[in-house]
């Protein structure tokens, strides 16, 4: 198990080497630390957890014009390589497909559960807050070209799926739809702990930034 976790980070590493600096290696890095903290205080299978983890965002939609079944192939092309068992597969394939904040907001549909994929997914949506969260938000929105922030956009609170990922709204709107909300969706005590920290950070920004914005101080 330890040569497949060795031969994922290699491969994850290879993969996104150009991949922009919010979803890059150092983010899956980041992500796997997490959800191996985590793992110790749940009853989960590490094995799972990890490759989860490593492979979560191997092909991230965004990138791929919102083609969600790349990232899928790509995991399970390279575990079936890997001799993994088939059943790990199947399981570290649904964490891939249902782990991402957009797939919350669908009403329909059966959703898998796991609790890996608690574990994952509070992994992956606390580097989605806090300091490192902040950055890679407005990393993203460079990326994108959008605005930092526009009094006349006002955040969208009851977002579809679609409109989730259509958005274009300037990136200080993005706290609002999403990163403010996820200290209330972790999944796990020791998730929602971190998530605690780092959403007050993410208040005490947003302060000084409207602060700033309107010439108070």
């Amino acid at each position: 198990m330890n040569t497949i976790i060795e031969n994922t980070i290699n491969f994850v590493k290879e993969t996104l080497k150009d991949a922009e600096g919010g979803h890059d290696w150092f983010h899956i890095e980041r992500v796997y630390k997490n959800a191996v903290l985590i793992s110790k205080d749940e009853s989960v299978d590490p094995f799972v957890v990890s490759l989860g983890a490593l492979l979560h965002d191997i092909a991230d939609p965004k990138f791929f014009n919102g083609d969600e079944t790349v990232g899928p192939k790509i995991a399970t092309k390279f575990l079936v390589e890997q001799n993994v068992a088939k059943d790990v597969i199947t399981h570290v394939i649904n964490i891939i497909k249902h782990i991402s904040f957009k797939n919350s907001l669908e009403t329909n549909g059966k959703k898998f559960t796991s609790k890996e994929l608690e574990v994952v997914q509070d992994a992956d949506r606390l580097d989605a807050i806090g300091a490192i969260g902040i950055a890679r938000c407005f990393n993203y929105g460079g990326f994108k070209n959008r605005a930092l922030y526009d009094p006349e956009v006002l955040p969208n609170l009851n977002m579809t799926k679609e409109e989730y990922k259509n958005s274009s709204a300037p990136t200080i709107n993005h706290f609002y739809e999403k990163l403010l909300l996820l200290k209330d969706k972790m999944n796990t005590v020791t998730g929602q702990q971190i998530a605690a920290e780092r959403h007050l950070f993410m208040e005490l920004f947003l302060k000084q930034f409207d602060d700033e914005w309107n010439g108070i101080k």
